[in-house]
């Protein structure tokens, strides 16, 4: 069986990776969560990296959700 392995951090449209940063900025500020200057993420608590992913996750939806709505509204 061939390891071919899709990182599933690969980003399907790679020019949002600034407005995703942003957002992970605004979601740990919203918080309360310091993020790491230097970007290195490994002495983060994993509750907070969680809290922030699952936020993200949340927002990304509401948007998806408000842009079918205005497709569909009609």
């Amino acid at each position: 069986m061939p390891s071919s392995k899709r990182n599933s951090n690969t980003l399907v449209v790679p020019q949002a990776s600034a407005a995703l940063e942003q957002l992970k900025f605004e979601v740990a500020q919203e918080l309360g969560i310091q993020l790491p200057q230097d970007g290195y993420y490994g002495y983060m608590a994993t509750r907070d990296a969680g809290a922030i992913g699952g936020y993200i996750t949340r927002r990304l939806i509401q948007i998806a959700e408000e842009q079918l709505a205005g497709r569909f509204a009609r």
